[in-house]
């Protein structure tokens, strides 16, 4: 049985041939016509942040339908399911791809900006006063003209830093909206929120779904349950991206060893820290720290 495809940032490029990018990590559209839209259903393989500035437009995540009109921003997180798309012939707009890692890194050590794009995993489509989507269009066009200057040695640090301050943008607009009670939480949404808390919290010593079931008063089934509902991910996977980033960072902006990377993070050995590693990441810690 022929299984979902999915929407990644190499395969996009090398469709439409266009648009600014930084390697594999972040790709930036200045028009919605260069966007590769999806005939069928598939899987995004990385963030996907859109702005409709003029026109409308229709598409599903995760099978619910969503209307798009000017001044809405669109967020699907990675994971997530998107297809039936249908743009209005007047629909324009700007968008971004970012994968995983690279929106990590620039938020790396901000927790409460990964707790506001859970937001986001049910609330895909938000509406931004005008002077945000100015702002948007601003720090928007500010990244494509860096990434566009390929001669600069420190292209990628900046683009970092600029996508940061952009993040930061789009996390205002989320905490508003939490703040003013644009949603009221589900039961599910509670739990996934508190459950995400957690990790944040204690997923340097505890990896096991039952601790964290255990906190929560709830079963580990229907913890696993819950979080899928909510995120179409599952705990562990969860936990690992938590522990995953914190080892990749720690190797990137540390001098720690890997044997004390993997006493900080309550791994039983060097060795059982570099199975772990290279079973999520695809290589060795050691591989990761030279390239």
């Amino acid at each position: 049985m022929k299984g979902l495809q999915y929407i990644t940032i190499p395969h996009a490029k090398s469709i439409i041939k266009r648009g600014s990018a930084i390697g594999d990590d972040l790709l930036l559209f200045d028009n919605f016509d260069d966007v590769p839209l999806p005939t069928e259903p598939k899987r995004t393989q990385c963030l996907f942040v859109a702005l409709c500035l003029d026109g409308q437009a229709q598409y599903s995540v995760d099978t619910k339908e969503h209307k798009v009109k000017a001044g809405d921003l669109i967020i699907i997180s990675e994971g997530q399911v998107i297809g039936n798309y249908m743009l209005s012939p007047d629909c324009k707009g700007i968008a971004m791809m970012a994968s995983d890692g690279f929106f990590q890194e620039a938020v790396k050590e901000v927790h409460e900006l990964s707790q506001l794009f859970l937001f986001s995993h049910t609330h895909p489509v938000l509406h931004i006063q005008d002077e945000v989507v100015s702002r948007f269009c601003d720090h928007f066009q500010r990244i494509k003209a860096k990434i566009d200057d390929t001669g600069h040695h420190f292209r990628r640090e900046i683009v970092l830093s600029m996508l940061k301050t952009l993040i930061y943008e789009l996390g205002n607009v989320m905490w508003h909206l939490q703040q003013n009670g644009a949603s009221k939480h589900t039961r599910a949404e509670t739990i996934f929120s508190q459950f995400i808390r957690l990790v944040e919290l204690n997923f340097r010593t505890e990896r096991r779904v039952g601790w964290y079931a255990e906190q929560l008063c709830i079963t580990p089934k229907y913890l696993s349950e819950t979080v899928k509902s909510v995120s179409k991910r599952t705990p562990n996977d969860w936990i690992d991206n938590f522990v995953t980033l914190e080892i990749r960072v720690l190797l990137k902006n540390s001098t720690k060893s890997i044997k004390e990377i993997a006493t900080d993070l309550n791994f039983p050995t060097q060795s059982f820290l570099g199975k772990y590693f290279k079973e999520h990441v695809g290589m060795s810690p050691s591989q990761y720290r030279r390239q």
